[in-house]
């Protein structure tokens, strides 16, 4: 917090990147906002369970999609799962339609050294594997030479 010239308390916004103690993290602030602005709207609904120490799975509901419709990538460390149904309605005359056919993207941004092992699709659900290598734990000691 601040003042301005008003005399008044103005609030500045403290991010990743200009914080003193958090030097070269801009690049997580920008992984923050992009997750942020990737809202969804609730479908297809999913699960994300840990199944290891080192791994986890994310289970989404896809009832009435079939293998071709579904695509899964991973762009810039987001795993992107996409899919869309092909309509086979003609000739058909629904008195209640409360399935849904739509098409969908979810995104998951993923940290660094987490890969998907991968991806099965069983009884409606579509399960992707994740797992992360175990980082390793690295000390280097700087040598101070006299200026």
């Amino acid at each position: 917090m601040s003042l301005d010239h008003e005399g008044m308390i103005a609030m500045t916004k403290l991010t990743f990147a200009s914080h003193p103690f958090l030097l070269g993290f801009d690049q997580l602030e920008r992984l923050v906002e992009r997750t942020a602005k990737s809202g969804s709207d609730g479908y297809p609904p999913f699960n994300i369970e840990q199944s290891s120490e080192n791994g986890f799975r994310i289970t989404l509901a896809l009832a009435g999609f079939r293998l071709e419709d579904i695509s899964i990538t991973v762009e810039d460390r987001q795993l992107l799962i996409r899919g869309r149904q092909v309509e086979e309605d003609e000739g058909r005359v629904f008195l209640h339609r409360g399935i849904a056919r739509r098409a969908f993207q979810r995104n998951f941004v993923l940290a660094d050294g987490v890969e998907v092992a991968g991806a099965v699709m069983e009884n409606g659900l579509l399960h992707v594997d994740l797992h992360r290598a175990a980082p390793e734990k690295v000390v280097q000691t700087i040598q101070i030479t006299k200026g």
